[in-house]
């Protein structure tokens, strides 16, 4: 307590006894990443990692988006479109791959890797069964920080970009199988759903899955009778449950599948294997019982596919004809409607990124987000995925003893 007039008089005068505003803690600002999105160089990917919008709010939120020229002309969006978005546009593809952040649809190729300029985080798809061994090695030797989009988990843990691309290949399969149908496609001559004192097409759909519930859904809207095959009792109790309306489903069972395939116009193939080739559950003399002019959609092509009589076609040429059958079997039938697709994986990609900036950086989201973390299968050129290390004789560690704090 002051007791001295003269003194208290001082500090009053000082105004060191008048009342202040409270300090409250003041944030931390968080670094800027550099992200750069190249063009995609695979096969028919028409895709791209962020539409204009998703480069307006990243760099609105004070991120820096580099755009090489072009990226996004599969898609339907212009260097302009980007550009006003607040992209810069660039012509040299090593500028693209200098920056610290690279967003990819497709896995990199080795003359991408070859771009890279190391320490870098590298985000895109992980085909296993197609990820040459050299190219795992190069971004080992680059200390590259390698994330899989398709592994990546929401927060209730669902593979939430996976069964996005899932939806669109699932409804697309029917609206691919409707023009097949048509006459000037080879097929039948029939409308999927039929009219009035015409009965509507027979398709049939294997898998009861994210792709198999689309296709059913997309063509119980088109009017379609439609027929759910699964080796699994949940997945289809879970379909019959989430559809508003019954619908035929079955186990896999040869002899009862052999009738359904024989009568159908259409068999929509959408099983997925976890690891390995699909289960090739439609064979050849089912195939030859069916009737001429209808159609095969396998969209479990890319592992294999589950018809005995399925090559791989593409987008160019997507369709061949056995046994009177007509086969559609392209693996990527995302590509086809690319504007669509890469919106679902603009819609997924600018928040992680967001999210990205305000934990201050790839790493800090990696120890802090479980769902990121399970796509990370190389962190600072480590190889953290067990699967990749086992198939190509590469040491690997458990991601969780490379992060500090974990």
């Amino acid at each position: 307590m002051i007791t001295d007039p003269e003194l208290l008089k001082t500090l009053i005068q000082k105004g060191s006894l008048l009342p202040k505003e409270e300090m409250l803690e003041v944030r931390k600002k968080k670094g800027n990443l550099f992200i750069g999105i190249p063009k995609e160089t695979s096969f028919q990917e028409r895709r791209v990692a962020l539409v204009p919008e998703a480069v307006t709010l990243l760099v609105s939120n004070g991120h820096q988006v580099l755009m090489e020229s072009k990226a996004g002309e599969g898609s339907n969006f212009t260097d302009n479109e980007y550009s006003e978005a607040g992209a810069q546009i660039v012509y040299d593809r090593k500028a693209i791959y200098s920056c610290d952040i690279i967003l990819k649809v497709a896995p990199p190729s080795e003359e991408e890797v070859e771009l890279m300029t190391g320490n870098q985080t590298f985000i895109s798809a992980l085909q296993i069964s197609t990820q040459p061994k050299e190219i795992l090695q190069k971004l080992i030797a680059k200390k590259v920080t390698a994330i899989a989009w398709d592994y990546i988990q929401d927060e209730e843990g669902v593979f939430s970009i996976v069964r996005t691309m899932g939806e669109i290949a699932g409804t697309t399969s029917i609206l691919v199988a409707g023009e097949l149908l048509s006459s000037f496609s080879q097929g039948k001559g029939l409308m999927l759903g039929g009219i009035a004192g015409v009965q509507p097409a027979e398709v049939v759909v294997i898998g009861a899955g994210t792709v198999g519930e689309f296709a059913t859904r997309a063509a119980l809207g088109l009017g379609a009778s439609v027929k759910v095959f699964d080796n699994s009792l949940t997945r289809l109790r879970r379909l019959q449950n989430d559809l508003s309306s019954r619908v035929y489903t079955s186990i896999i069972q040869p002899k009862v599948l052999a009738k359904a395939v024989r009568r159908a116009d259409v068999v929509i193939g959408a099983l997925r294997s976890p690891i390995g080739r699909t289960p090739c559950v439609v064979n050849e003399e089912m195939i030859e019982s069916m009737k001429s002019g209808s159609v095969v959609v396998d969209v479990s092509i890319d592992q294999g596919g589950c018809f005995e009589t399925s090559r791989v076609t593409n987008h160019n040429d997507p369709t061949f004809i056995k046994h009177g059958v007509v086969h559609y079997c392209v693996p990527n039938i995302a590509s086809r409607v690319a504007r669509t697709a890469s919106f679902a994986l603009s819609n997924t990609f600018s928040p992680m990124i967001l999210e990205m900036g305000e934990k201050g950086g790839v790493v800090d989201l990696i120890r802090t987000h479980s769902g990121f973390r399970n796509g990370v299968y190389m962190y600072k050129g480590i190889l953290t995925n067990e699967v990749l290390g086992k198939v190509f004789d590469l040491k690997y560690k458990d991601i969780h003893l490379l992060l500090p704090g974990m």
